[in-house]
């Protein structure tokens, strides 16, 4: 049976703000909508964030704030953050309920989304595993390499940003050239993003050997081909990458 909708406690309807220009539903309506991801309809993972890109800079984030209205099936705590002058992202305090319903309102502009499963991968960088689990339990556990020495994978939770069944990755895109030792240009399969600063789970078949032994990457976190695919053909926008 589903569980009453209730509001979170820190999000309110909106207010007027003088601070924040006319009104925000003006600045909207001069403007254009704000965009709201994740987009209406969307299955995504338990650590998704939920971003509002206002049209124009915002000079009263909290008076901004004040215009998004986060209800949900299952009440949650959060937080907001702020990328720039125009684009806040909200985060559940630790992970959204699996199942659970979202309606997000900025402005007057809605989106409607669901949490699916709770599907966490964890990556140990003294034991060289990879495992996921579903919904509490364990359903693969792989071998894999991260980052080596100088080139540490981040700890930390990282939430699924995109999928690549194919991807060329270019170690002078951060200002390795292609020619010096540490450079590499490489046609890479089933590669999940969990970092904008270039951190991916990919299959790396030349680091077969090292898997589940030692660290050999670059900070992305290598795995076979056959479990590569499995991760990017289960794995959903969203879902909470755990590097240990």
């Amino acid at each position: 049976m589903r569980k009453p909708i209730a509001r979170v406690v820190l999000v309110v309807l909106f207010a007027a703000a003088p601070m924040f220009g006319a009104s925000a539903t003006a600045q909207a309506g001069t403007h254009g909508p704000p965009l709201l991801d994740p987009p209406n309809g969307e299955i995504v993972g338990i650590a998704q964030p939920i971003t509002v890109r206002f049209p124009t800079e915002i000079s009263d984030r909290t008076a901004a704030e004040r215009t998004i209205t986060i209800t949900t099936s299952t009440p949650v705590a959060g937080r907001f953050r702020w990328l720039d002058d125009s684009v806040v992202q909200w985060s559940p305090a630790e992970f959204w309920p699996a199942y659970s319903d979202v309606t997000v309102d900025a402005v007057g502009f809605r989106t409607q989304f669901q949490v699916g499963s709770a599907l966490v991968a964890v990556a140990n960088r003294s034991t060289h595993e990879f495992t996921v689990s579903i919904d509490g339990e364990v359903v693969q556990w792989m071998p894999a390499s991260l980052g080596k020495p100088g080139y540490e994978t981040p700890a930390g939770t990282f939430p699924v940003i995109e999928k690549f069944r194919d991807i060329v990755m270019d170690s002078s895109t951060y200002g390795v050239p292609i020619n010096s030792k540490e450079g590499y240009k490489l046609d890479v399969e089933y590669a999940v993003r969990i970092t904008w600063g270039g951190i991916f789970v990919h299959a790396a078949p030349w680091s077969a050997d090292s898997q589940g032994y030692a660290n050999v990457s670059h900070g992305c976190i290598n795995l076979s081909t056959g479990n590569a695919a499995w991760f990017y053909n289960n794995a959903k926008r969203g879902d909470p990458v755990i590097v240990r």
